[in-house]
């Protein structure tokens, strides 16, 4: 039967590291997993009785493609409790999870073959969910000179659109206020659309992340449940976008998605109040990233990106491999430690790195860390 060459985009390494470590797992063995970048608590427990409350008392059907005006009320004033930014609710769309947000504004912002600048080391499923939308995706490389962040003079090429995170995945490194008014202004002084991709906000080691709407409101962010709010598998984020743009985001997602479930935006809002229990993860976030970088240079990883936020260890291991691939399997099989290739968010040099996720408990972290230097012992011995 005929393809689309539209499909055909790289797998997802992390989630085909996730699955060997599953059937190691299946089989007996007890993994340590450093791979995925999931929190291992749960939603907030009033996120969760708030759910259950719901489905007592009647139907959870569709609900407006934008999402439950309570919803996008309360994530517009989240903007004001965080950054100081007076954000109007109808501004705000509830989407199914950031990935859909991503797919809303690629489809709405950009035509099929237009450009987009990326940088890598970056999230895969960009250069993915791009490719498979028509567009293409322009990798640039970054480096400790900019601490792996687009700059200004990256948008002098032919782009039409620019994507950056901050805090990032996978090196944890942010753009300041600066930094990233600068990217903006360079971006809007060549009619390019700028995406910027927030998820890991809340999750951070002293200074703020800055949203781009503290910038200009000529822009698209995206942002999540997911990670600071514990709420991976329920599929729910939001994204903020020009008030002019709004009702094309509403007429593509009508379409693509009817709207976001409906039993996970009632969960999200009850969670949009839960931050005690969410700073309560974010000192055990704190710990491991103290701990793994204390103790990771003592297994072999020690040029490790500087890790403002997220909860993300992104190391190069050129002096230990060229096939980082092999390594995570090696580590993987010997150690019992689920790590990710670099090659994942960088095809070209990621041969020599490795991502580590901290996002698990401390004990799981404590432990990993021991297997990591037991592991490079008996290779430095063999």
């Amino acid at each position: 039967m005929r393809t689309s060459s539209r499909g055909d985009v790289d797998a997802f390494i992390v989630m085909d590291v996730l699955g060997a470590a599953r059937a190691m797992e299946a089989a007996g063995r007890h993994i340590i997993h450093m791979e995925v970048g999931q929190p291992a608590t749960g939603a907030p427990q009033a996120a969760r009785e708030a759910l259950a409350r719901a489905m007592e008392q009647g139907t959870l059907g569709y609900t407006e493609a934008l999402g439950l005006p309570a919803l996008r009320a309360r994530i517009a004033r989240l903007y004001g409790e965080w950054y100081g930014v007076d954000l109007a609710p109808s501004r705000v769309v509830v989407t199914a999870g950031s990935s859909a947000g991503f797919q809303l504004a690629f489809l709405s912002l950009f035509e099929t073959g237009d450009r987009v600048a990326i940088g890598d080391p970056g999230y895969p499923s960009y250069r993915n969910i791009l490719k498979a939308l028509g567009l293409t995706p322009v990798r640039i490389p970054t480096g400790a000179e900019s601490r792996w962040q687009l700059t200004p003079d990256h948008l002098t090429g032919d782009v039409q659109g620019a994507l950056v995170a901050s805090p990032a995945n996978p090196t944890g490194t942010m753009l300041d206020h600066a930094a990233l008014s600068a990217l903006m202004e360079a971006a809007r002084a060549r009619d390019i659309g700028f995406v910027s991709d927030e998820i890991y906000h809340g999750i951070d080691y002293g200074t703020r992340p800055v949203t781009a709407l503290e910038a200009g409101d000529d822009v698209y962010v995206i942002n999540s449940f997911s990670k600071y709010f514990c709420m991976t598998g329920w599929r729910i984020g939001w994204m903020v976008v020009p008030e002019d743009h709004v009702r094309r985001i509403e007429r593509l997602a009508q379409n693509l998605f009817i709207c976001a479930p409906h039993a996970s935006q009632v969960a999200a809002l009850a969670a949009l109040d839960c931050g005690a229990e969410m700073e309560t993860n974010l000192e055990t976030y704190r710990a491991n990233r103290a701990h793994l970088l204390a103790e990771l240079p003592k297994a072999g990883f020690a040029r490790i990106a500087p890790p403002d936020g997220a909860f993300y260890l992104y190391a190069d291991v050129s002096d230990l491999t060229e096939d980082s691939r092999a390594l995570a399997a090696e580590i993987l099989e010997d150690a019992g430690v689920a790590v990710t290739p670099g090659l994942d968010f960088d095809p070209e040099r990621g041969h020599r790195s490795l991502r580590f996720s901290y996002a698990g408990s401390t004990a799981d972290m404590i432990e990993g860390a021991e297997r990591l230097k037991a592991w490079f012992q008996r290779r430095g011995a063999a």
